[in-house]
């Protein structure tokens, strides 16, 4: 079946990169997966065009490789890969806390406070894809706070891996406690202490480094 697309204020290939990548994101297309051009752009209803410029975003943001004979596929997102990523994010994270503590407005502040109780009233309700996709808005919005838009654009790439990362390895046992702890964070940027928030933020980077290492080592016991 086909799959239109159409927006007056997108371009076509900002539209396609948007759609693939959520396809990607929430396990549609998994790792490994060999992902056709002319394919993808008959089911899209568009040229190949806009998919190439998508595909070409894509590997350069991580979510596609290049395979020799096989061409484009999802890339994996194993225990190395994920150590990658969090040796970067979590440098990342508590410098946004940290901004965002000296930052942030009560109106930000109040944003957050939104973002955390729909976060709580999903977990409780048991609904993990909503929570997931709320624990990535929580942490886009702390950088939104730290008022520094280099460091915004710097996170941004990393945005999409980090909601690929908790689909992958989140679980309902994990969802209340993750709360917990970002209720402390958001306590410690209304208090504007971002020393306080800055050590918040690594530690929960730090655990959720722990867990995502043992939820994919799991996934691949030959690794």
């Amino acid at each position: 079946m086909t799959d239109t697309l159409g927006d007056a204020h997108q371009s076509l290939a900002d539209l396609v990169y948007v759609r693939l990548r959520e396809r990607i994101i929430e396990g549609e297309y998994p790792a490994g997966q060999r992902l056709v051009e002319r394919e993808l752009a008959d089911g899209m209803g568009v040229s190949r065009i806009p998919v190439r410029e998508a595909m070409q975003r894509l590997e350069r943001e991580g979510f596609l490789t290049v395979q020799a004979r096989r061409g484009a596929v999802v890339a994996d997102f194993g225990p190395e890969e994920a150590e990658h990523f969090f040796a970067v994010r979590e440098s990342l994270e508590a410098l946004a806390a940290s901004l965002a503590a000296r930052h942030a407005t009560p109106a930000g502040v109040r944003g957050l406070e939104r973002i955390l109780a729909r976060t709580r009233k999903a977990a409780e309700a048991g609904r993990l894809r909503e929570t997931v996709s709320l624990n990535a808005d929580f942490h886009r919005e702390i950088v939104e706070l730290s008022g520094n838009p280099l460091l915004r654009d710097m996170m941004a790439p990393l945005d999409g891996r980090l909601r690929r990362l908790f689909r992958l390895t989140s679980d309902d046992e994990t969802s209340l406690p993750m709360c917990t702890e970002h209720q402390r964070l958001l306590d410690a940027i209304k208090a504007r202490d971002p020393e306080t928030a800055a050590a918040l933020a690594r530690h929960h980077v730090a655990g959720t480094r722990a867990f995502a290492r043992q939820a994919l080592s799991a996934e691949r016991p030959d690794a």
